[in-house]
């Protein structure tokens, strides 16, 4: 399954112009429900100060950051586990996501329709409704998920007997865990599950045990201060979820991906008191709640930031790379984007002992910068 995270919500909450915003490739964002069917995909590059200070030693002629890739899906409304508002096609495009970011109105503006039961009603902007509505449908959707399942977990125990049944003891232990809560309008992640469990229902995909974080579309009024009394109503319900919030002012994260000279940028932030945009924030969380780590390989003729997942060893960052490097691989030479920051150079980081070999069980850190050796 391809890692990328799924922007979510009810319908006009600010989906689109977010995600407009972070891959700087407009997608629709009219003032009706549904204007998104289709989701659209786009690759974000991800901010990384650790990067530009790598460029700034090395001087090369080329610097390549990491990415994360973002799906915007099709508001969700009242419903949609039932099919209603295209809501089959909505979750299916979630379930083919790995993280979800939820977006949630907290803004107030008469001018734009706020959907949460259907097209034609305007509802109040109260984001506990908005979310206990999405929460709501995915977890129908979960118990469906869970009822299909098994039916097949059932016929299949009957058929090979007692010793078939023992191979689904993590299954059902998650599902005795996870069903109720699941009834309760409660989400499967907030389900204590060993790891036994968790691979017991690994292969449901279920929506709901997906990590999620929750992002704050606020308006520019508010950026100064950072919160609203809706702003709090989430931070509530995402601690009791255990998911981080961020808090985003799209319109004003779009007028900034239109602004394409870095000073003047920098300028437009610090006019409403923003030391980084609220999408860089975004992007980084995205990347870590995907269990995903950044390494990095310098020199004068490239400098780039490399994806890899947490807990990969050294042989697996260095088939990112290529995959001879995996084949062949005989060992890493490793510092850190902190010793070079502290040293200067590479000269000195060996002159200081910091320069280091490691070997096919070194687990590689995020921040790791790594010369690769191999033969094939």
């Amino acid at each position: 399954m391809k890692l990328t995270c799924g922007i979510v919500g009810l319908p006009n909450v600010g989906k689109s112009t977010i995600f407009s915003a972070l891959t700087k490739s407009p997608a629709p964002a009219e003032n009706y429900p549904f204007c998104t069917i289709d989701p659209n995909v786009g690759v974000v590059e991800l901010p990384d100060e650790r990067l530009d200070f790598m460029a700034s030693v090395f001087q090369p002629k080329k610097k390549i950051a990491a990415t994360v890739d973002f799906v915007d899906i099709a508001g969700l409304i009242k419903g949609a586990s039932k099919g209603e508002g295209l809501g089959n096609q909505f979750l299916a495009n979630i379930r083919e996501t790995s993280v979800i970011a939820h977006v949630v109105r907290c803004f107030d503006n008469p001018d734009i329709q706020h959907v949460r039961e259907d097209a034609k009603t305007d509802a109040s902007i109260d984001p506990e409704s908005d979310i206990l509505t999405i929460n709501y449908e995915l977890c129908q959707a979960d118990i469906d998920t869970i009822t299909k399942r098994e039916d097949k977990v059932t016929r299949q125990i009957r058929a090979m007997g007692k010793a078939e049944e023992k191979k689904f003891a993590g299954y059902r232990s998650a599902v005795d865990k996870i069903l109720p809560l699941l009834q309760d309008g409660k989400c499967a992640r907030q389900a204590d599950l060993t790891e036994e469990e968790m691979e017991g229902i690994y292969d449901l995909h279920l929506l709901t045990i997906k990590p999620q974080l929750f992002v704050c579309n606020i308006d520019e009024d508010t950026i100064a201060e950072g919160t609203n009394k809706y702003v709090e109503q989430v931070k509530k319900i995402a601690a009791e979820e255990k998911s981080e919030v961020i808090v985003i002012c799209g319109k004003f994260e779009a007028d900034l991906a239109d602004i394409k000279d870095e000073a003047d940028r920098k300028d437009f932030m610090e006019s409403v008191g923003l030391k980084e945009s609220g999408l860089t924030v975004l992007a980084r969380a995205a990347y870590h709640l995907m269990g995903l780590r950044t390494f990095f390989t310098g020199g004068p003729d490239e400098c780039r930031a490399w994806t890899i997942h947490e807990g990969d060893k050294a042989p697996q960052a260095a088939g990112v790379i290529h995959t001879d490097f995996e084949k062949g691989f005989i060992k890493a030479e490793v510092y850190s984007v902190e010793d070079l920051r502290q040293y200067g150079s590479e000269a000195e980081i060996k002159a200081h002992g910091k320069y280091r070999q490691e070997g096919k069980e070194y687990v590689v850190q995020d921040g790791d910068c790594i010369f690769f050796k191999f033969n094939v």
